[in-house]
């Protein structure tokens, strides 16, 4: 999955009980930010913590809360756990308020299609 400086759209999943969607993690970043849309629509997130012992995953976790406005317990990995390819569960939340409220720190790396 290569990463190109062109606009990308990116995906999520609606559920019967919320979102979900893909993420690919680059830990060990200077700081915990997004940083792209794949070709696929993975959505690239660089975290400020190693891979050790969870430590990734629960900075992960807690950046997305506070991106999308919900409780760390709401988010859930539900796939990927000791991976760098990840897919999230955003319970309680429809897939169209997710995507909202992504797009606004997603812009830059987003297009409209």
């Amino acid at each position: 999955m290569k990463e190109t400086q062109a606009k990308r759209a990116f995906k999520l999943h609606a559920g019967e009980q919320g979102a979900a969607l893909t993420i690919r993690v680059t830990p060990r970043a200077r700081k915990t930010e997004f940083s792209g849309v794949l070709d696929d629509g993975t959505i690239r997130v660089r975290v400020a913590a190693p891979p050790v012992d969870g430590k990734a995953n629960k900075v992960l976790i807690t950046f997305l809360a506070k991106a999308l406005s919900v409780r760390k317990s709401a988010i859930e990995i539900v796939a990927g756990e000791r991976g760098l390819d990840k897919i999230i569960s955003v319970v309680g939340l429809p897939a169209h308020t997710v995507e909202e409220r992504l797009k606004t720190h997603l812009d830059r790396f987003i297009s409209d299609s």
